[in-house]
């Protein structure tokens, strides 16, 4: 039960950290517009700024106009897998690298549209990443559940499909597993609280590690250049 509580006492505060090294971001500070358009070429910080603006034209918003607005923003870009642009299997990218290098894949898109959302104040119980099999086309996925009430039925932002729907209605959907930072839920179980605390999403807790904001830090562990 310790450990238990240790586990999920470290998630929580490297979450807190991934969310003031994006708030700092989203400041667009200097040292990241240079290290963006270093990385990605002239026009990371473009996609970079624009993220800001976005951010800032939804501060106190309703909150499906919020939904509605980042998801529709973040679709814009482009789908590349992770081999085609990591050079790697299976690579998780912060919101800074999925913008800047202009590219991702599902949990990219995923990982982008929650961390904005709880930047603009949506609390984490109404958001989570599910892990679904894409039926159409028979492959493991990744899309952002957003819960408008507790216990309802959640709308699914889903990079494969620009709408916005009901997961009742997204029968091509079959959920396997979902996770925010309070924990894990597996489909088919009691809904009403986490099975875990997440312990063994690898790639989610490397991500927020990566999110750190000290200065000096916050790039470390950074991959190179996309090259396609």
């Amino acid at each position: 039960m310790l450990e238990t509580i240790r586990r999920h006492a470290l998630v929580v505060f490297l979450l807190v950290m991934a969310m003031a090294s994006l708030s700092d971001l989203l400041g667009l500070r200097a040292d990241f517009l240079a290290r963006a358009k270093q990385l990605w070429g002239s026009t990371a910080d473009d996609r970079l700024v624009a993220w800001q603006n976005l951010t800032q034209s939804l501060q106190g918003k309703p909150e499906i106009e919020q939904v509605r607005l980042v998801n529709a923003f973040m679709d814009k870009i482009p789908y590349i897998s992770d081999q085609d642009h990591w050079h790697q299997e299976d690579y998780w990218a912060t919101p800074f690298e999925f913008l800047g290098s202009n590219g991702g894949d599902c949990e990219d898109f995923a990982l982008a549209k929650y961390f904005t959302l709880r930047t603009l104040g949506i609390p984490d119980a109404r958001l989570r990443m599910t892990y679904v099999e894409a039926l159409s086309i028979n492959q493991p996925h990744m899309v952002l559940a957003y819960y408008p009430t507790p216990g309802s039925d959640p709308l699914v932002l889903d990079s494969l499909i620009s709408r916005i729907l009901p997961a009742s209605e997204r029968t091509d959907l079959l959920p396997i597993y979902s996770f925010n930072a309070q924990g894990l839920w597996i489909s088919g179980t009691d809904d009403t609280s986490p099975v875990n605390n997440g312990h063994g999403l690898d790639k989610w807790q490397d991500v927020l590690l990566r999110m750190r904001g000290q200065p000096g830090s916050y790039y470390q562990g950074f991959p190179a250049t996309p090259q396609h």
